[in-house]
């Protein structure tokens, strides 16, 4: 199933190539700015019956918009980007389904599996969705975190994977080397998902047509959903038309 996406960045919805994502503005590499708020496009998913998406704020500046497009389509999406204990009911009360945390989890380079209790704790393990980013590195997906830029000792496995999944409700998983590219998917990694993950997983990088999203249905055994961000007609993008995306949902649920 395809999910759909808000990216916020400086409070406008972009799409970036995520491995430009650093702190160095200048080496920030943008495929589209759109000239709609984050709220239109919750608005449009909510019109479209899509649900369980994702909306990530990247870096500083784009909470009131998160809140805002979170509002507009109340209950329907998830919320990530600098989630903490401290600021996780917010954006839960202001509608989001689920929160995602990533770097929070992290100290070090490492898993604090104390950090990740604590926000189990307080936000249940039904409403919390782990970001399993990750990068290649001799021959292993390794999780990277602080905006995809530094490694952890975290290779995504399935071992990794099964005792995650006790402690969320989802996985989301961006394929960093390709994010933003639309040069095609890392079906590699969408077949460790199907295959090791015991809960719902999605795919985010490298989508460029329609065909890219079938095999990612297919090498997912149907057990792992995808996001399209910069190939995406409404987005910029040439490669796939929204339209045609609600359209395949409707197949596959058989509506």
């Amino acid at each position: 199933m395809f999910r759909p996406c808000i990216d916020l960045h400086e409070g406008q919805v972009k799409q970036i190539v995520g491995g430009s994502l650093s702190a160095d503005r200048g080496a920030l590499l943008t495929n589209f700015v759109s000239t709609r708020s984050g709220s239109w496009y919750a608005e449009l998913y909510r019109r479209d019956g899509l649900r369980g998406g994702h909306i990530i704020m990247l870096g500083p500046g784009n909470e009131s918009a998160a809140l805002e497009a979170l509002r507009a389509h109340p209950g329907g999406m998830h919320v990530g980007g600098g989630i903490r204990p401290e600021n996780a009911a917010t954006y839960l009360d202001a509608g989001a389904s689920h929160v995602i945390v990533t770097s929070y989890v992290f100290r070090d380079g490492r898993l604090d599996w104390e950090r990740l209790g604590t926000l189990e704790q307080g936000v249940g393990a039904s409403r919390l969705v782990l970001d399993l980013s990750c990068r290649k590195r001799d021959g292993e997906y390794f999780v990277v975190t602080d905006r995809w830029q530094k490694f952890t000792e975290l290779a995504v496995t399935e071992a990794v994977l099964r005792e995650l999944s006790t402690h969320c409700a989802e996985f989301l998983v961006h394929a960093v080397d390709v994010e933003g590219l639309c040069q095609g998917v890392e079906l590699d990694l969408v077949r460790k998902l199907a295959e090791w993950s015991p809960i719902p997983a999605t795919y985010a990088g490298g989508a460029s047509s329609m065909a890219d999203v079938i095999a990612v249905t297919e090498a997912g055994r149907g057990r792992v959903d995808i996001t399209v961000g910069s190939a995406l007609d409404i987005f910029g993008g040439q490669g796939i038309r929204y339209a045609d995306l609600v359209a395949y949902n409707k197949r596959l649920a058989g509506t």
